[in-house]
């Protein structure tokens, strides 16, 4: 058994080891050109490290996520258009990004356990789930994320579209100064697509609603609520428009105060945890050690 060791054995393991993989994903290489070319001219580029798996997320989005059923992915679609990832990547690209992560994540988990030497033979049991629900994370901390953006650039926009309607613009003339002058975020892609909505021949009403269904959050949901009561109802938009910017700012520095005064109660747990553990050792190692010298212990 020593010999076979200590011999060309492992050199043979791992040129088979090689040559499978390299096979495999050659084999992918071939599946993924064997399909049409995806279009992504209005899609956003791929991260670095999406782009290197790219080829697998594609084979399996267009071999297998295609038997999956219809409101399923419905569903997923949906979740996509609210955090914004929807210009990224596809519902089939993202459950497809699922089952990758769950492949893959076992023989890493392994090779990880094997470099260090040990057998845990319930994480690599639980690295299939860990590797399916790992997009779901993702997906939830963008949809933080992009919630958070939207609210802190919307007074700034409301304040822009509101000079602009005062100074004699239509509601949509008002929207394309505001996204020239104001800072990019995704605020500002919402905005291009009621823009791109109102081109196509919906009605205003119709677009900011969508917008507000995208989204779903409370402060875009009060907005355009409000934009739309004052066209049925006559009133100065300009006027409605400057109320709302204030009660958006105000909303602002609210949540701002909210966050400062929580900051000490969430700053007493590292304290107690690391903080006055320290102190207290740093304090008493020269009680005890003089204790010590004097021949008290």
């Amino acid at each position: 058994m020593d010999k076979l060791l200590t011999g060309p054995m492992p050199w043979l393991i791992s040129i088979a080891w090689g040559l499978s993989a390299m096979s495999f994903l050659l084999f992918i290489l071939w599946l993924n050109a064997q399909m049409e070319e995806e279009d992504r001219a209005y899609m956003d580029p791929l991260p670095p490290l999406l782009k290197l798996i790219w080829p697998f997320i594609q084979v399996i989005a267009n071999f297998i996520c295609v038997f999956l059923p219809y409101d399923y992915m419905e569903m997923v679609e949906k979740r996509l258009q609210r955090t914004g990832v929807s210009y990224l990547l596809t519902a089939d690209q993202y459950v497809a990004l699922q089952i990758f992560m769950a492949l893959i994540l076992p023989p890493i988990t392994w090779m990880c356990l094997a470099v260090m030497h040990k057998s845990f033979p319930l994480a690599i049991i639980v690295a299939p789930l860990l590797g399916f629900l790992f997009p779901n994370v993702w997906l939830s901390d963008t949809r933080k994320r992009r919630e958070l953006g939207v609210i802190r650039s919307m007074p700034v926009y409301l304040d822009f579209i509101t000079m602009c309607v005062e100074a004699g613009l239509n509601l949509s003339g008002a929207l394309g100064q505001a996204m020239e002058k104001a800072p990019p975020g995704p605020l500002r892609n919402e905005f291009a697509i009621v823009l791109r909505d109102l081109r196509s021949g919906l009605t205003r009403a119709d677009a900011l609603r969508r917008m507000a269904d995208r989204l779903d959050i409370t402060e875009v949901t009060s907005f355009v609520s409000a934009v739309i009561q004052a066209e049925r109802m006559g009133a100065s938009l300009a006027m409605v428009l400057r109320v709302q910017a204030e009660q958006r700012r105000n909303e602002r520095f609210q949540r701002a105060e909210k966050l400062a005064m929580e900051a000490p109660i969430k700053l007493v747990g590292p304290l107690i945890i690391f903080i006055f553990p320290v102190t207290f050792i740093v304090l008493a190692f020269p009680i005890v050690m003089k204790f010590m010298a004097q021949g008290g212990m």
